[in-house]
């Protein structure tokens, strides 16, 4: 039995690539026909390729291996956190800052700073601070939550990533590549499927086609390291507050790779 089946890829509009003039070449492969000037994905071989990814990250799973989800865009960020969450894998899902994994032993030290001032809110050590010393320490707190929230418990590079939109996590795909991290990423018609390890032919611009995807491989995670199918909460609402996208301005371009962690020294409203 397939992990998921053509009616689910059909109703999840799994199908759906891009406009025939944005796609890549290398994709043809994957793409059955286009229609109204819009390419149609070969569900055929998507269900066959997430058979295989399913196997890989199940298997990863099984053997200790650590996992890393990837997926900045509005549509992706809420599946990202929750499911990663639930099968208990580290996720990024707001903006990919420089050196998450290329200068992982700097991201770490931010990663227990994070820890230390949770830990000072818990116990109320925070609000004896002076107020305005409190102020800063809460807004350094809020940022390193967003952006780095999803790495907190995580002790090394991963073993394995998955990737949402390998065009829009160009930096991350990178990172990756230079350190040897295999890479499983939806495809969609725009993307290389040589920057990927595992690739899974899919829309991944639509929500409920992400949701199918990533909640799967969650499910491969989960029995992998659990030994058995998650029988837990499933979620039908994976929207991510506007807010939390709003202020992605004040945080370096991803290709700055010295400045772009939150830290200490940037405690007001904006970073250089």
């Amino acid at each position: 039995m397939p992990v998921v089946s053509l009616p689910q890829l059909l109703e999840s509009g799994v199908h759906f690539g891009h406009q025939t003039r944005r796609w890549n070449p290398k994709m043809s492969q994957y793409i059955f026909t286009s229609r109204n000037g819009v390419h149609i994905i070969d569900l055929v071989q998507t269900a066959q390729l997430m058979d295989e990814a399913f196997a890989y990250v199940r298997n990863a799973a099984a053997q200790g291996q650590k996992f890393l989800f990837i997926g900045t865009k509005r549509q992706s960020a809420g599946i990202i956190a929750q499911e990663a969450t639930r099968c208990g894998a580290n996720y990024v899902n707001q903006r990919w800052l420089g050196g998450m994994l290329t200068n992982w032993e700097t991201i770490k030290t931010r990663c227990d700073r994070l820890k230390e001032l949770e830990k000072m809110q818990e116990t109320g050590a925070l609000a004896l601070r002076p107020k305005k010393e409190a102020a800063v320490l809460r807004r350094e707190l809020e940022k390193l939550q967003k952006y780095l929230g999803g790495l907190k418990t995580m002790r090394r590079p991963p073993d394995v990533a998955l990737i949402i939109d390998t065009r829009r996590e160009y930096n991350a795909v990178q990172e990756c590549k230079k350190l040897d991290i295999p890479i499983v990423s939806l495809l969609d018609t725009n993307c290389d499927p040589d920057d990927v390890d595992i690739p899974i032919p899919a829309n991944d611009d639509a929500i409920r086609s992400i949701k199918l995807i990533v909640g799967r491989l969650a499910d491969a995670i989960y029995e992998g390291s659990h030994g058995r199918v998650d029988s837990g909460e499933i979620y039908d609402d994976y929207d991510v507050a506007a807010v939390d996208f709003d202020d992605e301005s004040d945080i370096p371009a991803a290709d700055d790779q010295g400045d772009s962690i939150p830290s200490a020294d940037s405690q007001g409203d904006s970073e250089e």
